[in-house]
């Protein structure tokens, strides 16, 4: 009886999921490539928004009855750059955004910064240099600039009552004519090719959260607004489309809200709890009547508050923020999304939590950093992502076939370089068999990022196998738990600078 019984207690501790290594790997999933359906082609790529915003001018007065708390209530949309003197780090922060492969930046600003009082343009301070600094770069290094103007922040064009940072313009008409001549600024001037969309103000409301565009008592509308600037910018010969509406968070779409259309060019929301299956719905919706109008659907922020934020909360540095990204991003591509831009490059880290993935401030000290260095888990965590998503890629037909936890989509670059994004959210190994059809005659270059290893001094990004002779050849990969894959044409290492336009 005893041995029967040893036997049976053996028995049941083979069956355990978990107790035998086989059981720690999921077998039998297939992800199937067809590289000869395109499904759509992006209208932009894959960044971060860097803000030129370095001042902290708000004006606190009680005498505003609708007002935001303190400066910090502007989120973390500021103080992220170092002083323009300190030219030294900001060549440290334009290496940093090359190693990334940073191809569609939402670059962000304030109406103060460049008129502070009506009528008045300053074009040299500290602020709009810095604004410089960025454009100069995207410039040469052939990204696609998002202009966002964040607020206005000037109690000229305020509504009584309504802190400057809150209100909505009081005048439309001079509000368009301050917007359109920084275009024109921009755009004549000092000629900036790069700036493809320009968006008016961020998180206005009409989505599920928004306050930026109030008159007090009530918010004002978008639409008389986007419709002013955009004839004052026609006015100007000026044909920059107008992105809208910046709503937040993944606002539920409603075609009844939408009477904005023919003042814009593009469309775009936020998103910040994360993407799954139900909240991709909602995003598909968005695209959808988007690609019906015939525009380009932008994620023009995106991140996951549910893993933390404020102060210096670190949950948005984390590795389960860089999971999250990624499935955004994959649910974004199956449904026809053109860009996404993730909150954010440079941030302070210590207003809404640590957004940053490099580090230009030092937290404890409260002043900024002589050396900018990576933030190594976000910054490898997204970097593997960015790294090999040239500025408009194609998506291709991927499927995945027998794995709920694993997301999957495949990009090709204009010259024809394939990249395939692959993320584990289980928490076991996955064995994957691989097959892509159609022409592929091509060798690909494996690169993982996990927790752990991320974790490991001096980790660096290198290629850790590779696949050739691919055609009618299924490839198994091996994913590690919680972990993000890339699959690329593109062997880059870790001394490389990322793919930004090919």
């Amino acid at each position: 009886m005893k041995r029967i019984f040893f036997q049976l207690i053996l028995l049941s501790i083979l069956i355990i999921p978990g107790c035998d290594g086989n059981q720690n790997t999921v077998d039998n999933l297939t992800i199937s490539i067809n590289r000869d359906n395109v499904k759509y082609q992006m209208e932009g790529g894959i960044g971060a928004s860097w803000h030129a915003i370095s001042k902290a001018k708000i004006d606190e007065s009680k005498e505003y009855k609708w007002a935001l708390r303190s400066v910090n209530s502007r989120g973390s949309a500021w103080g992220g750059n170092p002083p323009v003197s300190d030219t030294e780090a900001w060549s440290q922060i334009y290496d940093h955004a090359k190693w990334l492969g940073l191809n569609w930046i939402r670059v962000e600003l304030s109406a103060r910064m460049y008129e502070p009082e009506k009528g008045q343009f300053d074009w040299d301070n500290e602020e709009m240099i810095a604004l410089y600094n960025i454009l100069d770069w995207c410039e040469e290094n052939n990204v696609d600039v998002f202009l966002q103007q964040m607020w206005s922040n000037v109690k000229w064009n305020s509504f009584p009552d309504v802190q400057p940072l809150l209100s909505a313009p009081k005048s439309i008409d001079d509000f368009a004519t301050g917007i359109s001549t920084l275009v024109s600024y921009l755009l004549k001037q000092k000629q900036y090719s790069c700036i493809k969309w320009i968006c008016i103000t961020n998180e206005p409301p009409g989505g599920n959260w928004g306050s930026w565009w109030s008159t007090g008592p009530e918010d004002a509308p978008l639409t008389p607004a986007l419709k002013a600037v955009r004839g004052a910018l026609n006015d100007r010969g000026i044909e920059l489309p107008i992105s809208a509406p910046d709503w937040t968070d993944l606002p539920i779409f409603d075609k009844n809200k939408i009477d904005f259309d023919e003042y814009i060019g593009a469309y775009d929301i936020h998103s910040y709890h994360g993407m799954d299956q139900e909240k991709q719905k909602i995003l598909a919706e968005w695209a959808k009547w988007a690609k019906e109008k015939n525009k380009p659907m932008f994620l023009s922020e995106m991140g996951n508050m549910n893993l933390g934020w404020e102060g210096s909360n670190s949950g948005p540095k984390s590795f389960d923020a860089a999971l999250s990204n990624l499935e955004t991003i994959l649910r974004g591509m199956d449904v026809g999304v053109h860009a996404f831009n993730r909150w954010s490059f440079t941030n302070r880290g210590d207003l809404d939590g640590q957004w940053q993935l490099i580090r230009t401030w030092d937290i404890e000290n409260k002043k900024y950093l002589k050396e900018v260095v990576a933030e190594p888990v976000a910054y490898y965590g997204y970097g593997i992502i960015t790294r090999f998503n040239a500025k408009n890629s194609r998506v291709i037909e991927t499927k995945v076939n027998g794995g709920q936890d694993i997301l999957c989509q495949t990009i090709e670059s204009p010259s024809g370089e394939l990249t395939i994004y692959i993320l584990n959210k289980n928490d076991k190994k996955v064995s994957v068999d691989l097959q892509i059809n159609g022409n592929n005659e091509t060798k690909l270059y494996l690169y993982q990022v996990t927790e752990p290893v991320l974790k490991e001094k001096d980790f660096k990004l290198n290629p850790i196998k590779s696949y050739s002779q691919l055609k009618g050849k299924v490839i198994t990969v091996q994913l590690p738990p919680k972990s993000i894959s890339t699959l690329s044409q593109f062997n880059l290492n870790d001394d490389d600078f990322g793919i930004i336009a090919n």
